[in-house]
């Protein structure tokens, strides 16, 4: 059986970057590595979806508690505001 790729910047495998936060993450597995920057990213910018789908699913949370701190923090908090658009600041 072949690993997963790696996208080579935190040395996560792919599927755990595109996991969705909540019970059955796999950031929650035992020995797992905890969610990264990229992580926080990805959770981040799906967050208007996983908030919809969290109201009908127990299973899917917003935002992923086994992650590495700050920078998941950070990632998180990045990529929110990208999903939602950016900063607000309009072209002259």
């Amino acid at each position: 059986m072949r690993p997963f790729p790696s996208l080579g910047i935190s040395g996560d495998p792919l599927p755990n970057i595109l996991a969705v936060a909540g019970p059955n993450s796999t950031y929650a597995a035992e020995g797992a590595r905890p969610a990264s920057l990229l992580a926080g990213f990805w959770h981040g910018i799906i967050c208007p979806i996983t908030s919809f789908v969290s109201i009908f699913s127990s299973g899917v949370r917003i935002y992923e508690p086994n992650n590495s701190g700050v920078m998941s923090h950070l990632g998180f908090v990045i990529g929110i505001v990208g999903s939602f658009g950016g900063s607000g600041s309009q072209a002259m």
